[in-house]
Formats: C-alpha cells, sequence, structure tokens
C-alpha cells in the first residue's frame, strides 16, 4: 500500500501526421495514491486527455506509439505487458468516463444491455446476475427510478443521466481506479455540480482514485486533493490544490488562473465589454475606458 497505485514515469506519446512528428506527451510524470483524486488541467490541445488514453491502451490510431517512459498501475507497467492483458485491467481493474455521452453509449441499445455487456465481460455471471449489478450500479450514481432507466435506449435520457449511465458503466465492476476525461464539460451548471457531488461521494465510499481530466479549475477546487497542470505535452506544475490554486508558480498556471472569470466586479469594470477585459487580465494592459453613451434625440434618430 505503500506505492501508489498509478505511477507515470516520463511518458512520451507521439503521433505521425502529414505535417510531421507530433509531440502529444512529452515526458509527463505523474502519481495517484490509492483513494486520491489528482487533477489533470490545461487548455484544449495540452495533451492531458491523451494522457488518460495512453493509460487505458485506446489511443485508437495506427500513427500513435508510446515513444518511452512507463505506466505502473500496482507495480505493473502496462506498457509491456500483453493486450489480452491490458484488456482484463480495462474495464475491471481502471476504468474510463469519456467526456461526451452519446458517442460512448450505442444509441441501437438499451441501457441493460449496454450495462450488462461490460459487466458479463468481466465476471463470470449469469444475465440475471449481471442486471442486479447493473441496477446496483444504476442506484450508486443516484439515477431516478434505475429499473424504468435501464429499459430506456441513451437518447432517452437527459444528457445529465446519460453521463451517469457512463458513470455507472466504469463503476460496474468495482474498479480501483477511475479515470474521468471532461465528464462534466456538455453539462449546465447545476448538472455539473451534481455529476462533480457524486464523483466525490464514490471516492469516499468505494475508496477508488480518481483521475479527472479538465480544464475547468472549479472542479478542481472542489474534489481534488493534487493537480498538475499541462501544457504542450508537458506538466509544468503540480502539487496540492490549495498551494496552486492560490500561489500559482509558473507563468501559464498564472494565465490560466487570471482567465478564469470573476463575479465580484466593479461597475466600472462590468463597463468594459467582456472580451476586452479578458484581454487585459491576460496580458496585463490597462482596459480601455468605456465610451461615453450618446443620447440621441428622436428628432436625431430621424
Amino acid at each position: 500500500m505503500n506505492e501508489p497505485l498509478l505511477q507515470i514515469k516520463g511518458l512520451r506519446t507521439h503521433f505521425q501526421t502529414d505535417s510531421g512528428l507530433v509531440k502529444a506527451v512529452d515526458g509527463v510524470d505523474l502519481t495517484v495514491p490509492h483513494g486520491g483524486i489528482l487533477g489533470l488541467v490545461g487548455e484544449s490541445g495540452s495533451g492531458k486527455s491523451v494522457t488518460g488514453l495512453s493509460v487505458m491502451g485506446l489511443l485508437g490510431s495506427r500513427r500513435a506509439r508510446n515513444a518511452g517512459g512507463e505506466i505502473l498501475f500496482k507495480g505493473r507497467d502496462l506498457l509491456k505487458i500483453a493486450n489480452k492483458e491490458l484488456r482484463n485491467i480495462r474495464g475491471a481493474e481502471i476504468g474510463m468516463v469519456f467526456q461526451s455521452a452519446m458517442t460512448g453509449l450505442n444509441p441501437s441499445f438499451r441501457v441493460e444491455t449496454q450495462l450488462t455487456e461490460v459487466i458479463r465481460r468481466h465476471q463470470k455471471i449469469d444475465q440475471a446476475a449481471a442486471r442486479r449489478i447493473a441496477l446496483e450500479s444504476l442506484e450508486l450514481v443516484a439515477m431516478p427510478d434505475p429499473a424504468r432507466k435501464l429499459k430506456s435506449y441513451p437518447h432517452e435520457l437527459s444528457g445529465g443521466q446519460r453521463q451517469r449511465v457512463l458513470i455507472a458503466m466504469a463503476l460496474s465492476c468495482n474498479p480501483e481506479l477511475l479515470i474521468a476525461d471532461e465528464p462534466t464539460t456538455a453539462l449546465d451548471a447545476t448538472v455539473q455540480k451534481q455529476i462533480v457531488d457524486l464523483l466525490v461521494d464514490i471516492n469516499k465510499k468505494r475508496g477508488t482514485a480518481i483521475l479527472m481530466v479538465t480544464h475547468d479549475f472549479g472542479v478542481v477546487a472542489r474534489m481534488c486533493r493534487t493537480v498538475a497542470v499541462m501544457r504542450h505535452g508537458k506538466v509544468v506544475e503540480q502539487g496540492i490544490v490549495e498551494q496552486v490554486l492560490e500561489n500559482p508558480q509558473h507563468a501559464y498556471t498564472q494565465t490560466l488562473m487570471d482567465a478564469v472569470p470573476r463575479l465580484h466586479l466593479t461597475r466600472e469594470e462590468r463597463a468594459v465589454p467582456r472580451s476586452l477585459r479578458r484581454l487585459h487580465e491576460v496580458i496585463q494592459i490597462a482596459p480601455p475606458a468605456p465610451e461615453p453613451r450618446k443620447e440621441l434625440s428622436y428628432a436625431a434618430a430621424q
């Protein structure tokens, strides 16, 4: 138990494209302890999702290759084990929640069919037992009327409910590690909070470790204990959440923090267009003063 559950050392994942070699992940070091929650933050294209897919062995492209490093899960290097063994680990010991529930679920099959298929793939049980576990999984993620939702097709569910199905699917075999790739991006603010609270609750109840891939510092502050900031395939800063968010050391982290919308603005600040205000916050120049509003008479308007 002293060694981390997941330890990534010097991971390099490259893609050969028509424009040349793209180093999507270029020497990343990360650690997720047993029962811990690590937030992996960065803008689009920073390499955070590719890092999660590398752990799962789901790069899905002939042009992708692991150019070096180690992915140690419970001491085993996932980059060196056979594909059959990795398929057994994927789903049973490491679960993944993808960003878009509509692409993560098959629209042609009911929720029950998709859940029981995953369960029976990793557990030698009959259909009735698999259905009981599927129902328990939906209850775990606080799905309203779970028995009826089992009989539903994905398009019959709301966005938040579809995301709960994906989480239930990832947790149905009780994995030790859950990789959540932007699970709240397409949801409204209220549902986002529900999903984040749900993941925190699962972490507390089951002790499931979570690698939370996100661009949202609000999610990081709410649920993560440690955070790593990625840019251009590299980790530029990492540490305890409170330390990184309250006193960021790297210039890129400071820029990301400055870009977080602020709720409490003065009347003068609100008068400046948001795009110009954001520009001021990022490049630190004085915002232009708002032009005085011109009052037109009725005659002039005609």
